[in-house]
């Protein structure tokens, strides 16, 4: 795999899901480097005029009226151990490394005045293998700073990190990898942790992730079409030109490739239920939504976000807010919501499949009938995994209070939102496990079913995992071998 190339811009939720999860190598053109080092001479004349500048010559937050002199790099270093705030589960290894990547490519579109060596020696932390342990409750989204706190102290050796599996003091893992500590220059501090790197890096993994499951869905989706003799005349192209809801065309094409084949099989009803009737409208809500989300996270990590920013082309340091994230909050609320409405659809659809046999299919999808539960059981279980989704769709980005003295009085709750969504994913795939294994069985109940090749193979990747229920047995194992697939990148269809 090549190397990822820093230059600024074009960073893409695919890049950083490469690099957290598959080890992907970082560099960097050498136009960043010359790019952080025009930033960084504009950032020493402004503080040699005397210009207050937030972070290198005042306090922070409440304390912003405060003049700060002396041992700037002591400073820096106290700014980094009195926002250490964070406690709770050590956030996973992939969404550090994300938040790492973020970092480095915001650094690298300029304007934070970060030192070319602490840059560099992020860059080295990252393909070396060396992550901070980073606690996952503590930001409310207002730049993700008390989270990045335990990154920044990282490199200067302080704190924990893993390495090679191993959690150990952050300083022993430099050594192990060859790496020194970091000595901060003025406002190296302060630019390390003042920015949403948390929430861009996992939301990249999120919006990653809900790609997959879409793809998944639609698979499952179609699988039913096919179990439930659904009409299929609701994919016609005519009909969502007529109504060009964002997304649905794409949707309804992508379920018109996996049902295609030489010969439509005739429909069994005129009108089918809405779950499955407003299939492309659903999916196709959830496209868009999918898709404002990777919006607002690609604008993230392209961005130059810090206050104060430092503009090299016009020499000059301006404080701002573009630390303040509410558009990327707002999109993944959005992308919760449309992941409720779809994970409901499948739900429905499941209860469909394996209700009292109105389908024509047997009842409870039992092929030895009489007292037999069949799939029916796990009625109770979509159900209660619908009921944690929705209950994860309710918005957070309105739960705050001020705090720094009214300071800081308003926030985004970011890092709530973007891990919220990324739980629902993880519950959404659970139900298309279950759609996928119920409409499996009914394809194996409708003896001689000829598939189209796409659904064909789709069926025959739940056969690899699962058998046919012939008797009543324990099901929920055989959901999770298909989760388990769905989850992992193993699905293969």
């Amino acid at each position: 795999m090549s190397a990822l190339i820093l230059t600024g811009a074009d960073i893409r939720v695919e890049d950083v899901a490469a690099v957290a999860r598959d080890g992907r190598k970082v560099e960097v053109a050498p136009t960043v480097m010359e790019r952080l080092d025009r930033a960084r001479k504009v950032l020493d004349r402004a503080a040699a005029s005397g210009q207050s500048i937030y972070g290198l010559n005042t306090g922070l937050g409440a304390n912003l009226g405060t003049s700060v002199s002396g041992d700037a790099s002591a400073f820096q270093r106290q700014l980094l151990e009195g926002r250490s705030g964070a406690v709770g589960d050590a956030l996973p290894q992939d969404i550090v490394r994300a938040t790492m990547l973020a970092r480095a490519a915001m650094f690298s579109a300029g304007g934070s005045g970060i030192s070319s060596g602490v840059f560099v020696a992020l860059i080295e932390a990252l393909n070396a293998g060396v992550h901070p342990v980073m606690p996952s409750l503590g930001s409310i989204g207002d730049s993700d700073l008390v989270l990045m706190a335990t990154f920044g102290r990282m490199l200067t050796g302080d704190g924990e990190a893993n390495f090679q599996g191993r959690r150990m003091p952050a300083a022993k893992a430099l050594a192990m990898a060859r790496l020194a500590p970091v000595s901060l220059a003025p406002k190296d501090g302060l630019s390390l942790i003042n920015a949403s790197a948390v929430s861009a890096g996992g939301g990249a993994l999120a919006v990653a992730d809900a790609l997959s499951a879409f793809a998944q869905q639609q698979h499952a989706g179609a699988l039913t079409m096919e179990a439930i003799g659904a009409n299929q005349t609701i994919l016609d192209p005519r009909l969502h030109a007529a109504r060009p809801a964002a997304g649905q065309k794409q949707a309804a094409q992508g379920l018109r490739d996996l049902l295609t084949r030489e010969e439509t099989a005739a429909p069994t009803t005129l009108q089918d239920p809405l779950s499955i009737r407003c299939m492309p409208s659903i999916h196709g809500a959830l496209l868009q939504a999918i898709d404002q989300a990777r919006q607002a996270v690609e604008i993230e990590l392209n961005a130059a976000a810090d206050n104060p920013l430092v503009l090299g082309d016009d020499d000059m340091v301006l404080s701002t807010g573009n630390f303040h994230t509410a558009s990327l909050s707002l999109a993944f609320e959005t992308l919760g919501l449309a992941i409720a409405q779809c994970a409901a659809a499948s739900t429905a659809r499941f209860i469909q499949l394996t209700g009292s046999g109105r389908n024509g299919l047997p009842k409870y999808l039992s092929p030895v009938g009489c007292a037999s539960a069949g799939f029916v059981p796990l009625q109770k279980t979509v159900t209660a995994i619908l009921a944690a989704i929705r209950h994860k769709a309710n918005p957070v980005m309105l739960d705050f209070l001020p705090v720094s003295e009214g300071v800081e009085d308003h926030a985004t709750q970011t890092p709530l939102a973007v891990s919220k969504c990324a739980d629902m994913i993880v519950l959404w795939q659970r139900l298309i496990a279950f759609e996928l294994m119920a409409a499996a069985q009914a394809i194996d109940l409708r003896n001689g079913m000829t598939l189209a090749p796409a659904t064909a193979a789709i069926h025959a990747a739940v056969r690899a995992l699962v058998l046919p229920l012939n008797e009543d047995r324990p099901l929920g194992i055989d959901a999770e071998a298909i989760y388990a697939a769905l989850a992992s990148g193993e699905w293969r269809a």
